[in-house]
C-alpha cells in the first residue's frame, strides 16, 4: 500500500520498542513483587496506575502491527485503529474512574494529566483520523503515528513514575526499620 510506504521504519521503531517495554514491566513487576518487606499493592492501585501503561504500550504494539500489514488498501486499517480509537477512549475514562476512586495515594494534576487526558487524546486523535483518512490521507497517517508515539511516551512516564514511587517508598519503609 503507497500509503503507508514511508510509515514502515517509524512502526518497527515504535512497536519494538512497546514490545520491549511491556516485558521490562513484567520484569519489574516481578521484582518489586518478590522485594522482602515490599508491601503488596492494593488491586485499586494497580488497576489505576500500572495495567494503563500495559494497555498503552499493547495498543502501540496492535498499531504497529496493523500499519506493517500487506493490506490491499487503507480502509480496513483505518476501520482497525478508529475502533482502537474508540475502545481507548471508553477506557481512559475507565481509568479516570479508578484513578478517582483509589485511596492509596492522592492523585495530583501530573497524574490526572498522564494517566487520563493524554490518554484520552491519543485515542481520540485516532478514532477522528480513522474518521478523516478519506479525505485527509496523509494528515490522518500522522495523526496515528502521533497517537502510537503519544502512548509510549505516556506508558514510558507512567511507568518510571510507578517504580520510581515504589522504590522511594521502600527505603523509606526500610530507613524507618
Amino acid at each position: 500500500m503507497t500509503a503507508l510506504a514511508g510509515w514502515g521504519n517509524f512502526y518497527v521503531i515504535v512497536g519494538t520498542s512497546a514490545g520491549a517495554l511491556i516485558g521490562l514491566q513484567f520484569v519489574v513487576i516481578t521484582l518489586i513483587d518478590n522485594m522482602p518487606n515490599t508491601p503488596k499493592p492494593s488491586p485499586q492501585a494497580v488497576h489505576a496506575f500500572s495495567t494503563p501503561s500495559i494497555v498503552y504500550f499493547g495498543t502501540v504494539l496492535l498499531l504497529s502491527a496493523v500499519l506493517n500489514a500487506p493490506w490491499p488498501g487503507i480502509g480496513t486499517a483505518a476501520v482497525i485503529w478508529g475502533v482502537v480509537g474508540l475502545s481507548g477512549a471508553v477506557y481512559a475514562v475507565v481509568v479516570a474512574r479508578r484513578l478517582q476512586e483509589q485511596n492509596v495515594y492522592l492523585a495530583q494534576f501530573e497524574d490526572w494529566l498522564f494517566h487520563a487526558l493524554l490518554p484520552l487524546a491519543a485515542y481520540a486523535t485516532l478514532a477522528v483520523s480513522a474518521y478523516a483518512v478519506r479525505s485527509h490521507l496523509r494528515e490522518a497517517l500522522f495523526g496515528v503515528g502521533g497517537a502510537a508515539l503519544l502512548l509510549l511516551l505516556i506508558g514510558i512516564h507512567n511507568a518510571w513514575d510507578s517504580v520510581t514511587y515504589i522504590a522511594i517508598n521502600h527505603a523509606n519503609k526500610k530507613s524507618k526499620d
